[in-house]
């Protein structure tokens, strides 16, 4: 069997797959339609008030005395804090390593996650060692189309 042969097999399958989709919705929605008469009920409406009143029934408990107070549902438990953010030291040491990473061409997010700083710390050791180009206070005039 072929490549092309194949791939029109397969968009057959999922032509037939729609259409069994749209069926099943088409049928599901006919079975709800006709729940109510099945059950003995001349309306929807009184279909659902005993619905109502059957969940009503089962998922309620005895009925506390007045003025008693109710139990509060339970709250879930809290994740555990992570511990107390420690800031890095970044020694000279460190700057001179992160400005050989800048020289060789690393991302400052790489850079970062290697020597454990955060990025601004990166950017602002780039600054100080005069890496970063300084942003002009007027923008570049565009070149005229004479």
């Amino acid at each position: 069997m072929s490549f092309t042969e194949q791939i029109a097999e397969l968009e057959k399958a999922k032509a037939k797959i729609v259409q069994a989709e749209a069926k099943l919705a088409s049928d599901r929605v006919s079975a709800l339609a006709k729940l109510p008469r099945d059950y003995g009920y001349t309306s929807l409406n009184e279909f659902i008030k005993a619905l109502k009143a059957a969940a009503g029934k089962a998922g309620k408990t005895k009925k506390a005395k007045k003025g008693a107070k109710t139990p509060k549902a339970a709250k879930a438990p809290k994740a555990p804090k992570a511990g107390k953010r420690t800031r890095a030291k970044i020694t000279p040491e460190i700057k001179q390593q992160v400005i050989a990473a800048v020289q060789a061409g690393s991302s400052g997010a790489k850079i970062a996650k290697d020597f454990g700083i955060s990025l601004p710390s990166v950017q602002n050791i780039k600054k100080e060692a005069g890496l970063v180009k300084a942003r002009s206070a007027a923008a570049p005039e565009a070149p005229s189309a004479s």
